[in-house]
């Protein structure tokens, strides 16, 4: 009895795989369509997307395309390739701005180019997206189900971007004593980071590497450009001690700043 049960489902395994290919090579384009769901509802969806593909131009501008566009990105997410997923969910919101099904592809345009973006060292294209998603989906949807989902994400994206930054900032001043220009491009990078993330989680660190770079520079210049890189590195400690007057840095960059007070009187007497 097993083995007549398995000749019948490897048969009716096979049959259905020649009715998708031959509905997929030379069916009407309403028995592809129907192919296309029935493929998309047992969770086949490679088979489902290649069909959709197929029948996109025939659909297009009918009511079905609705249905046929939220599925294709459907079928993009449940196989992971969420950079598509991402972009059919936006364009679906795009295309159908009264669908009922606007909200969540809205939310899950956003999730799906989370989910696509890689770790913070690598490129952040789909995080820069997301980030964007998910703050149209905050102003647009403030009353949502998902809004306290929506913001943790946010919160999760906007952390690892800034961490993105911060890095790229400490490397170019751990990389400075092999090129000197390193040391402008560490104070410019963590300028940076300051001004475009405004409380960042990584501000009282960001500070005192400012700091150690302007002074360090200073440390490296010959003497007719240490004056204004003196009062700029000064700058860089009082705005730390300002910002975190009981920093763990604080040390440290009292030592620093002796030093740049010693440099400076040299200076004056020469």
């Amino acid at each position: 009895m097993k083995n007549v049960a398995c000749l019948l489902i490897v048969c009716l395994m096979l049959f259905s795989c020649s009715e998708y290919q031959k509905v997929l090579n030379k069916g009407s384009k309403e028995e592809q369509y129907k192919m296309a769901i029935k493929m998309y509802e047992t969770k086949k969806y490679n088979k489902a997307l290649r069909l959709f593909e197929k029948i996109t131009p025939a659909f297009r501008g009918k009511p079905q395309m609705e249905r046929i566009q939220f599925m294709v990105a459907q079928a993009n997410f449940n196989t992971k390739g969420y950079s598509l997923a991402g972009y059919y969910f936006d364009r679906f919101t795009k295309n159908y701005p009264k669908s009922s099904k606007k909200e969540e592809a809205a939310f899950l345009s956003a999730y799906s180019y989370k989910l696509g973006s890689p770790r913070f060292s690598l490129d952040a294209t789909d995080t820069y997206k997301a980030l964007e998603a998910f703050q149209g989906f905050i102003n647009t949807y403030p009353n949502s189900s998902r809004i306290e989902e929506a913001n943790n994400h946010y919160k999760e994206i906007r952390y690892k971007l800034q961490k993105k930054h911060f890095e790229i900032a400490k490397t170019y001043y751990k990389t400075a004593d092999y090129d000197l220009r390193n040391y402008k491009a560490a104070i410019q990078a963590f300028d940076n980071l300051l001004s475009d993330y405004l409380g960042s989680e990584f501000k009282e660190e960001a500070l005192y590497y400012r700091l150690k770079a302007a002074h360090d520079l200073v440390l490296k210049s010959y003497n007719r450009r240490k004056p204004e890189r003196i009062k700029d590195a000064i700058k860089a400690y009082e705005k730390l001690k300002r910002s975190f007057p009981e920093s763990k840095f604080m040390e440290d960059s009292n030592k620093m700043l002796a030093t740049l007070h010693k440099e400076q009187k040299q200076l004056q007497k020469s």
